[in-house]
C-alpha cells in the first residue's frame, strides 16, 4: 500500500457515523486536491469495506457513487446509519 492510498483510508476512517463526504473532499484531505478520481480507485478497490467505510464517501454533487456490493447497499448503510445516528442523538 503506498502512503496516498493509506492517508485516504485514514481520512475515510474519521468520517462520522450517517454523515458523507466527496471524494474530491477525501483527496483535498490526503494532500492532492485533483486526485478525486484516485480516491475513487482507491475506494473501489477498499479490501475491508466494511471497517473502512468507504460507502460514507459520495460524488461532489451529491449522488451516490459506486460501492463494491452495489448502489443498492451503499444507499441502504448510509440510510441505516442516519437511522441510528437520529436515535443515538435521543439519548
Amino acid at each position: 500500500m503506498n502512503a496516498f492510498t493509506a492517508k485516504v483510508y485514514k481520512i475515510v476512517l474519521e468520517i462520522p457515523v450517517g454523515e458523507v463526504r466527496s471524494y474530491k473532499w477525501v483527496a483535498s484531505r490526503a494532500g492532492n486536491p485533483r486526485a478525486s478520481r484516485a480516491v475513487g480507485q482507491i475506494m473501489r478497490n477498499n479490501p475491508y469495506p466494511l471497517i473502512i467505510p468507504c460507502h460514507r464517501v459520495v460524488r461532489t454533487d451529491k449522488e451516490i457513487g459506486g460501492y463494491a456490493f452495489g448502489k443498492k447497499y451503499k444507499k441502504l448503510l448510509l440510510e441505516l446509519e442516519r437511522e441510528i445516528k437520529c436515535l443515538l442523538s435521543k439519548e
